[in-house]
């Protein structure tokens, strides 16, 4: 009995200890899984070998480094424009409408609020799909979605060993995601999450983030966005380029509906709400950012070249660093300059076009075409030496692309561009035809930059005429000359005869005899003023040679001119190429009671939280002594006060009733026009002229300094004092805390006709050779 109890009792737990096998084997086998798992994510997290690729560390994390664009702006705190790579600027969350974050929330991530970063559901989903052949949809949260772009997990932490074999790699990849969404998560809120998405993302057309995005698309800021709006930037970010309203308009429309339906799908919106939105279209104002956009883009370039070279000093991204740079430029000044040297140079461009119409302008000194000009000139060209490169010389090949034609846009007065079908050699031969223009103001009291035009189309021409470009500035140079005799005794009204001055040959130099503009002599006498307001050759000569070439230069370099100048007998007619930016440096001075200011571009640079990483001060030095200074802007006012001045145009033609100090500048052949304008708190400079010197006006009619430059000062003037919101000085020029040593008031000794009459003895003038003034000169 006993046996046969034991029998039934094996029979009976048998089938349990077999259920109890299994389960045991099955619990083992999900243990060992999951400890499986759990190493593996630990071998992942810590690169176990290098097997995986690297990971972020936990600064990184906490601190994700997307590229943001450096912006900077005017003295009155308006956007410039920006430096970047990729062009991102982030919003605040406040900044974001709602109906923006529900659309995102509907379309991407529906259980976004329920998750810790991983969703649970949306991945078995997708596992699913793929074990059965089919689609599961996406399964990536948008807290997976944000660390993939932010820490570039496929791209930038793909360098494990395992990453090179086909099938790990994204496994490798989604697993890094995973655990890089359950750190974020931890460390920021829902919000933070949402907020770094949005502006993190690509919506294409160079826009990164969503202020951008919807000042691309929609001239907008986010929180300006329509509901349909906000739901076209969402269906962009899951293909850029396949949903650009822009490239791809319908298509575009019918995801943006369906981000719609979605955000009617969760509640988001009414069925009313969702039908009318999807029945309205889409209306862009698109604008793409770029470089050749905003205000003052030749001086953003110059600008550029400092701060790249601090921010290499300083270990910053100029960038990506998302710095702040806070520049002198007034942007209403800016805004003047601009449109004062487009009407000017549109009226410029008419009169040289009627005076060589049917003609090529490129003439050599006698008036004669300059042979193979054009084919010269092409051989200076990106382009030329590109097909060199590619055809390795073969002239024949080189010479049959440069003379096809293509469809291509130029710049153009009217409209700002047209398409036309032209070939390379063609339009080299448009552009050639072309004035050109630098414009700068700045005050000359603390130095800072109020405005900076450095040609007629940033976009199509990119070469600055203000710095970048030197030119012989004509008699625009001649003040350096007086300001040498003033500080050596000479008297503004000293006086000498119109008369020639020669320099004798040496050193295999021929004899050089300057003439006046006209090309004759009056005989004449009138005093130091009313030479320089007159631009008279003649008596600059006399003080040239009376100085000393070397001694001009010396004062020139004292001023600020850092370009090389020649110590010849043409110095003080403006025979060495000087810059707009040097010249109005230099003539601040004068206004600025002797003291050199150099010219100030940048006043302070911000990191991304505002804090201050630089703070910049003039740069100055006494050059003058204070009276010599006022001298030479009394001297300076003559132009447009004496008789016969250069600059008369100013007070008869544009009125101004203030006192302004000014000089014209004319080359040979009337190659370059210039013109310096002076007020009590602006010095500015001007340029007009042809690319090359050989491009010019036939006649001085059209082609001194007083035709080419002035007028664009008067018109620019005329904007900025209209302006009352401009604080700008309109009052008479200072004068020295110290009474004059010397009397400039010449009609005490000067009858005014032009006949000298008995000096003072008690004149500064005195101290200088009087006794050169012979009856012979007279």
């Amino acid at each position: 009995m006993a046996r046969s109890a034991t029998k039934n009792s094996i029979r009976k737990t048998t089938p349990t200890g077999r259920y109890t096998g299994w389960a045991r084997t099955f619990w083992l086998l999900f243990g060992a899984g999951a400890a499986g798992l759990v190493l593996y994510v630990l071998a992942v997290s810590v690169n176990f070998l290098n097997l995986f690729g690297r990971m972020p560390n936990l600064k990184t994390l906490e601190n994700p480094r997307s590229e943001l664009a450096s912006e900077i702006y005017s003295t009155d705190n308006v956007l410039m424009g920006k430096y970047f790579r990729e062009n991102r600027t982030p919003a605040e969350y406040e900044d974001l409408p709602q109906h923006l974050v529900d659309a995102l929330i509907a379309t991407e991530d529906a259980r976004f609020e329920e998750h810790s970063g991983i969703d649970p559901k949306a991945t078995g989903r997708v596992a699913a799909g793929l074990l059965t052949g089919g689609s599961g949809g996406g399964g990536s949260t948008l807290t997976q979605q944000l660390a993939k772009v932010l820490f570039r997990t496929r791209e930038d932490l793909n360098d494990g060993t395992l990453n090179d074999v086909p099938g790990v790699r994204m496994l490798v990849t989604k697993t890094k995601e995973w655990i890089l969404a359950t750190r974020l998560e931890r460390s920021y809120t829902k919000r933070e999450i949402l907020r770094m998405y949005l502006n993190t993302n690509d919506y294409g057309s160079n826009a990164f983030g969503i202020n951008t995005a919807a000042k691309t698309f929609f001239s907008k800021k986010p929180r300006e966005l329509t509901r349909p709006e906000a739901a076209t930037l969402v269906g962009v970010l899951n293909a850029p380029t396949r949903f650009s309203p822009k490239f791809n308009p319908e298509r575009s429309r019918v995801r943006r509906n369906w981000v719609l339906r979605q955000m009617n799908k969760y509640g988001y919106i009414t069925p009313q709400q969702l039908q009318a939105d999807t029945l309205k279209p889409i209306v862009l104002r698109y604008s793409v950012e770029n470089q050749n956009e905003g205000i003052a883009p030749y001086f953003r370039v110059e600008v550029s070249k400092m701060l790249k070279q601090w921010a290499k000093e300083t270990d910053h991204d100029l960038y990506a660093d998302g710095l702040k740079i806070y520049t002198t430029i007034d942007s209403r000044m800016q805004k003047y300059a601009e449109a004062a040297v487009a009407e000017h140079m549109k009226l410029q461009q008419k009169w040289f076009d009627q005076q060589w119409k049917g003609q090529q302008p490129w003439r050599d000194e006698n008036g004669r075409i300059i042979p193979n000009f054009l084919s010269t000139s092409i051989k200076r060209t990106e382009r030329y030496r590109s097909l060199t490169t590619r055809f390795e010389g073969n002239k024949d090949s080189i010479k049959y692309y440069l003379n096809r034609k293509y469809k291509m846009k130029v710049f153009t007065w009217n409209g700002g561009e047209k398409e036309v079908l032209m070939s390379p050699m063609d339009s080299l031969a448009y552009y050639k035809r072309l004035l050109h223009s630098g414009f700068m103001a700045m005050n000359p009291l603390n130095g800072q930059v109020k405005a900076w035009v450095g040609g007629i189309n940033f976009k199509y021409i990119k070469y600055d005429h203000v710095k970048q470009g030197k030119r012989q500035p004509g008699s625009t140079f001649k003040p350096f000359v007086y300001v040498a005799a003033i500080d050596q005794g000479y008297s503004p009204c000293y006086q000498r005869p119109d008369v020639a001055t020669t320099f004798p040959a040496e050193r295999g130099r021929p004899a050089y005899t300057p003439r006046n503009f006209e090309g004759s002599y009056s005989g004449r006498t009138f005093t130091l003023r009313q030479a320089l307001a007159r631009s008279m050759n003649s008596i600059t000569a006399w003080l040239v040679q009376k100085l000393g070439p070397e001694t001009v230069v010396s004062y020139a370099k004292r001023l600020g001119i850092t370009s090389p100048i020649e110590a010849v007998p043409a110095v003080g007619f403006g025979s060495s190429d000087v810059s707009i930016y040097e010249l109005a440096g230099a003539y601040s001075t004068f206004v600025n009671k002797g003291i050199w200011t150099a010219p100030m571009m940048v006043t302070r640079i911000e990191d991304k939280n505002g804090n201050v990483l630089r703070e910049f001060v003039p740069q100055t030095r006494e050059a003058l002594s204070e009276e010599t200074a006022y001298l030479m802007t009394y001297m300076l006012r003559g132009a447009t006060e004496e008789k016969g001045g250069t600059s008369i145009i100013l007070k008869g033609g544009f009125k101004f009733p203030y006192e302004m100090g000014a000089k014209t500048g004319t080359t040979s052949n009337y190659s370059d026009g210039w013109f310096m304008g002076l007020t009590p708190d602006l010095v500015c400079g001007m340029w007009v002229g042809g690319e090359d010197r050989s491009i010019h006006f036939k006649t001085g009619a059209y082609g001194q300094g007083s035709r080419m430059a002035l007028p664009l000062y008067g018109i620019f003037m005329k904007k900025v004092y209209a302006d009352k919101s401009v604080d700008i000085n309109t009052g008479p020029f200072p004068k020295p805390a110290q009474a004059l040593s010397i009397e400039i008031d010449c009609s005490r000794y000067y009858n005014g006709s032009g006949q000298r009459d008995t000096i003072p003895s008690d004149q500064k003038l005195n101290q200088v050779e009087l006794e050169d003034l012979n009856e012979e000169d007279i």
